[in-house]
């Protein structure tokens, strides 16, 4: 195989040369010499021993945790090696806690991906098989057709009618064509018309391709930072992010303020540290980023059971707080089964010609596979025998039209049809269908008015148009004095209770908004068939004439979005995010991957091209909307439950953090020993990991969930702040009634404080009473086995190491009083809360 710099300029060889350099055959490669190379460039999906690894020892990455631990293996070398080796097996305990819950979500989450994954067509062994994108390598024979995504920097081997969208790499509008050759070696990307370029995709026609350079060394890679940037934060992420820079500064200036009172207390300094970072570990939710893992994989889980597969994590969260969704109407709002109504001449009646020249441009057209044109495809037509294709001219979004040059008996004709205004356009001459030729200017308010006529029964109009030519190659130039053959009428009627499902979206707090390319007749009368009668409809003209600032004003009361061009709907997505929505988009097309990118949630469908699939968070795997209702609720669901988490472990963690400074003011002793510290955040974490599996309220599920960090700081400081007067109050008893030392003391403590954490979770996960909620049977049984465990760990072999002890019936009894009192408590707190929440809120 040749070295890169010797391919560096591959466009200006031929294939032949190519494939020699590269050491590949015309018939690909082997699977054995790809595998060998994908090993060589390191590009070989890691082994799962590999990934176990790694994520076992991402569980000890934490700046505090690592401290701690080079804390009590200096404590091990200087002092007391048991605690130290208790310390550090409690640490190790709690990571490998973690890490099982997130390797079990991990593995789920990898087979639901590679249900959605992107893949090519190379030819291994002398046949195609479907290979991953990131397991082609240099060497590789592909075959594309259109919509499909380039895997890599290729050189054309053979091509027909090859079409591809470079606007990505160049900002080329239009699509450019390929073809087999050599270009100059000093050629520019625009000029390499023999070579595809990865984050490009094919738009019409086939080819077989030569991968030569694939990532950081395509021409992609080298000028694109796009490949190596992170994806940008959704909501939920920023919100976790944020809320893990408060939990760090609250952390920072406690450990300091106790450490500091330790100090000049005169407690051993070493000692003081450790309990200080014990303390540290312990306010920070340690298993919150294996629990947000588990909670989305769990989701992801239960989306896919609900035929929604996720390919981003994060996107759950965004699509449980999507409020609005923007869809076009075909396949989605309507069945997507066009049927052609009539093929029909400038009066309005059927005509035989019209119908063949449809079929005949519709048939021999390369691009990529849309329901208009399969109407077309399936009907039988008579008169096609003899005609041969000489070449295309593919659709694009610009022009809005597609044209065939077809030939017969020496005579070459090209048909053109698409949008009937863009094929209006470049005709001069009607054909009246009795032989006979009309002026344009003469009928064209007449065909116009055809045209409304069947837009305001939801019919699609399209314009057919032919030529006379003497060229064997036609170019979008040709498009010009053409004779128009007549009208094409298709209908597609909506999906049975489409309303319904658009009422339940309502229900859910979500608006639907439609973005089509239809005119507006016919997007009026769609939207009124679907349930959207009084719909106010905005159309690309309109959209033209107001500005940026403007559209973000009037955007969330638009209804209908018609005669939309391709770079208008992104704009629309991004002023609905700029009036404050969380904006889902569904699409499916070539020209929608820019609108998909720009959402908060881009959803596709698992039929759709490459390009829109590879573009999306989110993969329906069926068409239908009634599916992302199924798919909001669980998105929501998984929200709710990784909140609970947050409301749980840190007004515990808080309320036992100010606990322990208090206590450390006015005891002789440490309130509780490092190592008891770090054993209590690990008991009263276990039960938590299953809160994956809870139910969830309905008032959780029936309005967008959305991150708001000043709510779970208010939440945090109430809850922890009860929870801490409760910890004093079992301090006074302990001490000035029961005259505790320092091991019953602490003994007491890790009781109170774990059971506590355990019946809290139960108040804390619902806004109603806790006894008219009932929580899963995973969370009860777990909360009930670590209640029990609490309570024995006294009476086992390792009370010496843990230095606990029995405590009296008298104690215990005490306690039990003061847990109740603080679940009741809890709860009653817990309703004024919300209440004064949603008071300040409206």
């Amino acid at each position: 195989m040749s070295t890169n710099s010797e391919l560096n300029t591959f466009w200006s060889r031929t294939s032949q040369i190519v494939i020699a350099q590269l050491g590949s055959t015309a018939n690909g490669l082997s699977a054995t010499e790809a595998n060998k190379r994908l090993n060589e460039r390191g590009t070989a999906k890691k082994g799962s021993s590999y990934e176990i690894i790694e994520l076992f020892f991402n569980q000890f990455t934490s700046p505090l945790v690592l401290i701690l631990l080079c804390a009590a293996l200096l404590s091990f070398f200087l002092s007391d090696r048991i605690d130290a080796l208790v310390i550090m097996a409690i640490v190790s305990m709690s990571g490998c806690l973690g890490f099982w819950q997130e390797w079990g979500a991990h593995d789920a989450v990898k087979k639901m991906l590679a249900i959605v994954q992107i893949k090519a067509n190379a030819i291994r062994d002398g046949q195609i098989k479907e290979i991953p994108l990131d397991q082609i390598v240099p060497g590789d024979l592909v075959q594309l057709s259109a919509g499909d995504t380039i895997p890599g920097d290729c050189l054309i081997v053979e091509s027909k009618d090859l079409f591809v969208d470079e606007a990505t790499l160049t900002g080329e509008t239009y699509p450019v064509e390929k073809h087999i050759g050599i270009a100059a070696a000093e050629a520019p990307i625009s000029e390499r018309g023999n070579s595809l370029f990865k984050g490009t995709h094919v738009v019409s026609g086939t080819a077989k391709a030569i991968v030569v350079h694939i990532g950081d060394d395509t021409e992609f890679g080298k000028v694109s930072q796009r490949l190596q940037a992170k994806a940008p934060e959704t909501d939920f992420e920023q919100g976790v992010r944020k809320f893990g820079l408060f939990l760090v500064k609250l952390t920072l200036i406690f450990v300091v303020t106790i450490f500091v009172i330790n100090i000049l207390l005169k407690r051993p300094m070493l000692e003081s540290f450790m309990f200080s970072l014990a303390l540290a570990v312990g306010l920070t939710p340690q298993l919150l980023p294996a629990i947000i893992s588990v909670n989305l994989a769990g989701g992801a889980r239960r989306m896919a059971q609900a035929k929604v597969i996720v390919k981003r994590l994060s996107a759950i969260e965004s699509f449980g707080g999507m409020n609005v969704l923007c869809s076009d109407k075909t396949g989605t709002l309507t069945e997507g089964l066009v049927e052609l109504e009539g093929a029909v001449n400038i009066d309005g009646k059927p005509n035989e010609k019209v119908l063949l020249y449809a079929y005949l441009n519709s048939s021999m057209e390369t691009g990529f596979v849309n329901p208009i044109d399969s109407s077309i495809r399936n009907l039988k037509v008579q008169g096609t025998e003899g005609y041969k294709k000489l070449d295309e001219v593919p659709y694009d979004f610009i022009r809005k039209r597609l044209s065939i040059l077809v030939s017969k008996d020496n005579a070459t004709l090209m048909i053109s049809k698409g949008a009937l205004q863009n094929v209006l356009d470049v005709c001069n001459q009607a054909d009246s269908g009795d032989g006979t030729c009309r002026n344009i200017a003469d009928v064209r308010e007449q065909i116009l008015n055809q045209m409304q006529d069947y837009s305001i029964r939801g019919c699609r109009v399209l314009g057919l148009a032919y030529k006379n030519m003497q060229a064997d190659k036609i170019k979008a130039a040709d498009e010009a004095g053409m004779m128009l053959a007549g009208l094409l009428i298709f209908s597609d009627p909506p999906k049975p209770d489409i309303d319904k499902t658009i009422q339940a979206l309502n229900g859910l707090g979500i608006a639907l908004k439609i973005i089509t390319g239809d005119n507006r007749l016919v997007a009026q009368a769609v939207a009124k068939n679907v349930g959207l009668g009084s719909a106010k409809i905005m159309t690309a003209s309109d959209l033209h004439k107001v500005s940026q600032t403007d559209l973000i004003a009037k955007v969330s009361s638009i209804d209908v979005f018609a005669e939309v061009e391709p770079n208008q709907k992104e704009a629309i997505i991004i002023a609905l995010k700029k009036a404050g929505n969380v904006v889902g988009y569904i699409g499916d097309g070539i020209n929608d991957a820019s609108a998909l990118h720009a959402a908060d949630v881009g959803i596709s469908v698992n039929n759709a091209v490459d390009v829109a699939k590879e573009a999306a968070q989110l993969v329906m795997m069926e068409h239908d909307l009634s599916v992302l209702i199924e798919g909001v609720k669980e998105g929501r669901k998984t929200f709710a439950n990784t909140l609970k988490y947050i409301f749980m472990a840190t007004s515990a963690n808080f309320g036992n953090m100010f606990s322990m400074a208090g206590a450390s003011l006015f005891l002789p002793f440490l309130p509780l020993l490092p190592k008891q510290v770090l054993l209590t955040n690990l008991m009263a974490d276990f039960p938590e990991m299953t809160i994956v599996t809870d139910s969830v309220d309905p008032e959780w599920i029936e309005s967008p969930g959305k991150w708001d960090l000043r709510f779970i700081r208010w939440f945090m400081l109430v809850f922890g702040t009860i929870s801490s007067c409760f910890d004093y109050l079992t301090f006074g008893v302990l001490i000035f009634i029961f005259k505790s030392g320092a091991q019953q003391f602490r003994t007491a403590w890790i009781i109170e404080g774990v059971v506590s954490a355990c019946l809290i979770v139960l108040v804390v996960r619902t806004r109603k009473p806790f006894i008219l909620s009932r929580p899963s049977l995973p969370l009860a049984l777990a909360n009930l086995a670590v209640i029990a465990a609490t309570l024995v760990l006294p009476y086992t072999p390792l009370k010496s190491f843990l230095a606990v002890e029995p405590l009296p019936p008298q104690i215990l009894g005490a306690i039990a009083v003061i847990i109740i009192m603080y679940v009741l408590t809890a709860e009653i707190g817990k309703r004024f809360f919300y209440h004064y929440y949603k008071v300040r809120r409206l």
